[in-house]
């Protein structure tokens, strides 16, 4: 019986039934004999006009196929109404991403070939069953493999015991390249004679004996429940106004972002990550993965778990992506939903009349948490009483180990335990945002801070803002300055507060790093997007993701790049922001076994988009109790 979608909001994430249905679709519509395999399916927006005014709108799927027989990917668009493909692209040098259920079939590939198991023995490893396998993208770097095959590159590491942390004992030098479509190894490389460490360094508590005793309960209460109200995917906390999107390759995706009424923004997401790796030692200078362009965080996203993930008075959201074989698979408490405290928002002190007002922080958040191999990326979006709107990244899990002789670690890295290097490495990601401050036509201009010229700075302390006017893609294509605190601001020209000022709001790149990779490598070629940490594109709804819409083994020609030599008009316009920040990591001891969370992010804040504090208004707060716990949800 099919389910009546007329009455969902039109950016509802697909339902369990409608992957089902848009699978069939595309496996009808499939342009070549075999079983289709399946990259994701998820939905096909409707055209941002329609939506926005109202208007109705048909549900629609995007369904990327491919065989498993050769290289290429077909992108369908399905009518789930109309049960018909209505649109179909064939990309032919394209690779698909590496696929969860592909995991364990590469490590079951690469355990079972005699050439990587008489290796192993030459390590001194017989039970293969304690050899681990985490497949790597392989990147583009001109060998004869990649132009016939989706490869994935098999990095090995060897327990103890069945439950001890791998990542203490890398198999140094020890890697196999597979071909992920046939499962079949292709080649195993063994270019190093280092030992295996064999000391154990565990991080489960019943394989330590230096456990801490626990501390006190500290539990946070919410006798009447949380303050948002949530109808499907529809959210409504204090003056804010969303709706909660996901997918299987952005994971959280919002949209429709109001304040009051008034647009903020139609989209926000995460559209991209990439780690690029700083040692030229074989094998390890292929480590240059994009864990979403070439993974998919939404299909690695965890199942949260109350007072462990989340804590509070949580409600949950499950997440549901498609496998490889076109069914659908419920990821349950998928997104976590919850109030925080955040501390002091305002406060004045009137000392004449000894008066004081107090109004406490509190932030909605909105976050989920995706292991990639060894690392957990966790993602949070941050929504404030101030009209504010954050994000944070937070990077932990266990550092990607190698082997080295005990003393003697590489330039490139750090011994985090005898016998033991973690690689320097850094952590970009790319935000798309599709802003609308008041609605869709908007600028952009630089801030940037002077100090006067001597002339007019007699006593030398005189500073000012100048304020520079984004015109075109090229004009945008910007890196943060430190030294002139530069920030920049959306604004909508046709739109004025009772200053007499645009609109606007801020975005301070609070966390840019410096890219090492030479533009011109294989891998720099690839990661284009982070040569600066802001681009400024023309609105268009194909232009998704900054290094491509197909990243395995790309070659760098589709991305941000191409979007902005087209060099389009972004004034007075439907403009897109591509904010790129990140986490510069060389590994220490402390890092190991188990990285403390490393945090990176930034802060969209309004700018003359309020006449006054809007947290004004806010009233005093009626409850004096901050302690005790309630579950919600």
């Amino acid at each position: 019986m099919r389910q009546d979608i007329s009455i969902m909001h039109p950016l509802t994430p697909l339902t369990p039934a409608e992957i089902l249905r848009a699978a069939s679709i595309g496996r009808q519509g499939a342009p070549f004999p075999e079983e289709p395999l399946f990259e994701r399916i998820q939905l096909h927006e409707p055209p941002k006009e329609l939506w926005v005014a109202g208007k109705p709108t048909e549900r629609e799927a995007e369904v990327f196929i491919f065989r498993r027989s050769s290289i290429g990917v077909w992108k369908l668009i399905v009518s789930l109404s109309q049960e018909i493909v209505i649109a179909k692209k064939y990309y032919p040098n394209a690779r698909p991403m590496l696929q969860l259920e592909q995991f364990t079939a590469i490590e079951g590939a690469v355990r079972a070939c005699p050439e990587f198991q008489a290796a192993c023995r030459k390590h001194g490893i017989e039970d293969m069953s304690l050899v681990c396998i985490d497949p790597w993208s392989a990147g583009a770097f001109g060998s004869v493999e990649e132009k016939d095959h989706h490869l994935a590159l098999a990095f090995c590491w060897v327990r103890n015991h069945a439950d001890d942390n791998l990542y203490a004992h890398p198999i140094e030098g020890l890697y196999a390249m597979v071909d992920v479509l046939a499962n079949k190894v292709l080649k195993v490389y063994d270019l190093q004679n280092i030992p295996v460490p064999r000391t154990e360094c565990n991080y489960e508590p019943n394989l330590r004996t230096d456990i801490r005793k626990p501390l006190k309960p500290l539990r946070i209460v919410q006798d009447q429940g949380p303050s948002f109200v949530l109808n499907d995917h529809s959210i409504a906390w204090d003056q804010w106004s969303l709706l909660i999107g996901f997918n299987a390759r952005e994971g959280i995706t919002l949209h429709d972002i109001r304040f009051a009424g008034r647009p903020v923004a139609r989209r926000l997401s995460l559209v991209e990550m990439v780690v690029p790796y700083g040692t030229p030692v074989e094998p390890h200078f292929r480590k240059n993965v994009f864990d979403i362009g070439e993974y998919g965080i939404g299909k690695l996203a965890n199942s949260l778990r109350m007072n462990c993930d989340c804590t509070g008075c949580v409600v949950y959201l499950d997440a549901h992506v498609a496998t490889m074989h076109g069914e659908p698979l419920t990821i349950p408490n998928a997104i976590c939903i919850h109030e925080e405290d955040a501390g002091l928002l305002w406060k004045h002190w009137d000392f004449r009349t000894d008066r004081a007002e107090t109004r406490r922080g509190r932030r909605l958040v909105i976050s989920s948490i995706s292991t990639v191999c060894n690392y957990e990326y966790a993602s949070y979006w941050y929504f404030r009483p101030d009209g504010a709107i954050e994000y944070e990244m937070r990077a932990t899990g266990v550092i990607n180990t190698v082997a080295c002789e005990p003393g003697r670690p590489s330039r490139y890295g750090t011994e985090v335990m005898p016998g033991v290097e973690g690689h320097i490495h850094q952590h970009y990601f790319c935000v798309r945002m599709d802003l609308s401050v008041d609605r869709d036509r908007n600028s952009v201009v630089e801030c940037n801070t002077r100090a006067e010229d001597a002339a007019a700075n007699p006593y030398g302390n005189a500073y000012y803002v100048t304020e520079t006017p984004l015109r075109t893609e090229l004009e945008a294509c910007r890196c943060a300055n430190p030294a002139s605190h530069r920030y920049w601001k959306v604004l909508n020209p046709n739109k004025k507060n009772r200053v007499n000022m645009p609109v606007a709001y801020k975005l301070e790149p609070a966390h840019p790093l410096t890219p090492f990779l030479d533009p011109d490598s294989p891998s720099g070629q690839r990661s284009g997007f982070i040569r600066r940490h802001l681009w400024v594109t023309a609105y268009d709804p194909e232009e998704r993701f900054p290094a491509g819409e197909f990243v395995n083994l790309s070659d760098g020609q589709d991305g941000i790049l191409r979007f902005v030599s087209q060099n389009r008009c972004i004034e007075d316009t439907d403009l897109v922001l591509w904010h790129v920040f990140g986490i510069h990591h060389l590994p220490r001891p402390e890092d190991f076994p188990v990285q403390p969370a490393m945090s990176t992010g930034f802060m969209l804040q309004p700018y003359g988009f309020f006449d006054e504090n809007p947290a004004i208004t806010l009233p005093r707060s009626s409850d004096a109790s901050q302690s005790g716990c309630r579950a919600c949800g």
